[in-house]
């Protein structure tokens, strides 16, 4: 099972694929941030963490269960023309979901400062879970069919999705605050899981998008939304000192 350690390329393999599910992992970081953000404040971090451990129980099930998803792929009806798998209903219905609540997320952004507060910390923390969890299913296909086309030992995948979880968790926390703290980045958060909803119901459809097409325009939009903080960060403090030299 662990012939591979003496194998250069299994050791490089592993450190892609680690790489590759903190990235595909983003996505699911991003939601959970947004979900648990309507939980009482002492409530969050555990959430968080139970939302990352149902994310790599997830996969790791997913993972185990290889067959199955290789069953998913077999067409179990045709809509005009276009055959319909089990895979390509979660993908789609996934996609519904991220779509309605990122929607219903703005709105309540929009709403006014007001609204937030009294939204703050009223949701229920075992509806939360199980939003997480659904959603878990669906971002972890693509990281278990990536691990599955990567690598061909069971126990590097397993290996490189612990691994990335452990990171995800480490980054979970920093992140989620961080825009829960700027409402922009929230918004452009939101607005990624809106595109990743589009794309999931288009492979959904068999439109294949290339990931790095959605990741490179994420990571371009943030940097641009870091310079805008840092230059509101800069005229603020200049106003500030205007002021106080009057």
């Amino acid at each position: 099972m662990f012939e591979w350690i003496a194998s250069p390329e299994a050791w490089v393999a592993l450190g892609t694929l680690v790489a590759l599910e903190v990235v595909l992992g983003i996505d699911n970081i991003i939601f959970i941030s947004i979900l648990v953000a309507r939980l009482p404040a002492h409530q969050r971090d555990k959430a968080r963490q139970i939302g990352l451990g149902l994310a790599m129980g997830a996969r790791l099930l997913l993972l185990f269960a290889l067959a199955w998803i290789m069953g998913l792929v077999e067409p179990l009806f045709t809509v005009l023309g276009q055959a319909i798998s089990g895979r390509d209903i979660i993908l789609i219905v996934g996609g519904l979901f991220l779509l309605a609540k990122a929607t219903h997320e703005i709105h309540a952004s929009l709403e006014g400062q007001e609204h937030n507060a009294a939204s703050a910390g009223s949701a229920a923390f075992f509806p939360v879970l199980a939003q997480i969890a659904a959603l878990d299913i669906v971002f972890s296909l693509d990281s278990v069919i990536t691990a599955v086309g990567l690598v061909d030992h069971l126990s590097v995948m397993v290996i490189a999705i612990i691994v990335s979880v452990g990171v995800m968790l480490v980054a979970a926390k920093p992140l989620g605050d961080f825009v829960d703290k700027h409402p922009t980045i929230k918004i452009l958060a939101l607005s990624f899981l809106l595109m990743i909803g589009l794309t999931l119901m288009a492979e959904g459809f068999d439109v294949h998008v290339p990931k790095g097409y959605i990741y490179f325009a994420m990571a371009f939009s943030f940097a641009v939304e870091l310079l805008n903080l840092r230059i509101r960060k800069n005229k603020n403090v200049v106003q500030l000192h205007k002021k106080l030299q009057e």
